[in-house]
């Protein structure tokens, strides 16, 4: 790598709530394009986290995602996440080509026809809570099921093979250390691959209203092979269920616990669009950061070379605090401006369903609002229970009353 530039150890914390994770904060006020290692695989990377930086890093196509694939690199857990052939391991144009597929399913309108059925079931999860008594787990009763049954109904999942996904999906998305746990996440990812490929040959032979007869139709009219397919719609049902269940949750912790925005959002509902996209700036949506890219050939960032072959690592976290975009950037301010957040990714590999998971955290936000205007943690906020060597940071229950 390019000498002058002493790599440092970057393990994230385990952090119980939605502070800036300090390290990051170091990063980014101190060594903006920093030498990183990590506790697996080899070598070493580099860290981005200026807002601009994160933006060319990953709008420029001289930094590739396929190039990851097959070789080893340094990252926050013995496994690699994605399978070989997921969208998001593929470059430019074929990247096109996979996403296009699902874009209509995931595009504004087909994603407004759904917010009547996400109102219902959030009603349901709500009743459900409410039964419960006092005090109840609104992440159990809420924020969990709540985006497991829209993307389950989006995908085309029977009820009854939604838990064991949802093991599945936890499993993969959680940091384990070690040959025999990394290859047991293999199978798990295995597992999933061989369902979603079952799911969608079924479809084939009995079409239905789902994206999982959208996608064995691609296949069959050869817009996407069957490898594609399967790493496709694993990928669609990690980030539709885990992350939406992870962010959802955190920004009710937030809800829950900043009495200012509580009071705007009460006054005002025609303000929760804006308060979510704040949100999904202010809550660290991962814990530490994601896939990297590789240098196809030297690029220089604020007077630091980057070399051809050297892995670069981005953080969206770190960006939607960067001071020169978002004054005060650790205080919730729906009254900003702009919001122009990166949560959701910069370029080419910009998310997949931002429409859908916001359309789903402003029904979450509006219906616990209208239905239990008087909900509260029902514990200290200290005692508020969050994952462990989590990939995306979340609170594991929420116990409240009303």
């Amino acid at each position: 790598m390019s000498a002058g530039c002493p790599a440092r150890w970057y393990v994230p914390p385990n952090i119980d709530g939605v502070d800036f994770e300090p390290q990051l904060a170091e990063f980014l006020r101190d060594e903006p394009v920093a030498r990183i290692r990590m506790r697996h695989g080899e070598g070493e990377a580099w860290l981005v986290t200026r807002y601009e930086d994160v933006k060319f890093v990953t709008s420029d196509p001289r930094f590739s995602r396929a190039a990851i694939v097959g070789r080893s690199f340094p990252r926050m857990t013995e496994h690699v996440v994605p399978l070989d052939r997921a969208v998001s391991l593929v470059d430019p144009p074929e990247h096109a080509r996979i996403r296009r597929v699902v874009s209509k399913a995931l595009a504004a309108r087909s994603i407004e026809q759904l917010r009547g059925r996400a109102e219902e079931v959030l009603a349901e999860r709500l009743d459900a809570l409410v039964r419960a008594g006092r005090p109840a787990d609104l992440v159990e009763h809420v924020t969990e099921p709540f985006p497991m049954m829209i993307i389950g109904d989006l995908l085309g999942v029977p009820e009854a093979d939604r838990p064991w996904l949802m093991w599945c999906a936890d499993s993969v998305l959680t940091a384990v250390r070690g040959r025999v746990e990394a290859e047991r996440i293999g199978r798990v990812k295995a597992g999933m691959y061989e369902y979603f490929q079952e799911l969608t040959a079924k479809r084939l032979a009995d079409p239905r209203d789902d994206v999982a007869t959208m996608l064995a139709q691609a296949c069959e009219r050869g817009e996407i092979d069957q490898r594609e397919l399967g790493a496709l719609v694993v990928l669609l049902w990690s980030n539709g269920w885990h992350a939406v269940r992870a962010n959802s949750s955190s920004m009710v912790f937030v809800l829950l616990t900043d009495a200012g925005l509580r009071e705007r959002l009460l006054a005002d509902r025609g303000l929760v669009p804006r308060a979510v996209e704040e949100l999904l700036r202010y809550v660290p949506h991962k814990r530490g950061v994601g896939q990297p890219r590789v240098a196809t050939e030297d690029v220089e960032i604020r007077g630091v070379r980057i070399r051809a072959g050297e892995a670069v690592y981005v953080s969206y976290v770190a960006a939607n605090w960067d001071e020169e975009v978002f004054a005060d950037p650790g205080r919730v301010d729906v009254d900003r401006e702009e919001i122009p957040h990166l949560a959701f990714g910069h370029g080419p590999h910009y998310c997949m369903g931002p429409l859908l998971a916001r359309m789903e955290e402003q029904v979450l936000l509006e219906g616990l609002l209208d239905r239990l205007a008087g909900v509260r943690l029902a514990v200290p906020v200290e005692q508020v229970p969050w994952q462990r060597d989590a990939l995306i940071r979340r609170p594991v229950a929420l116990p409240v009353t009303w």
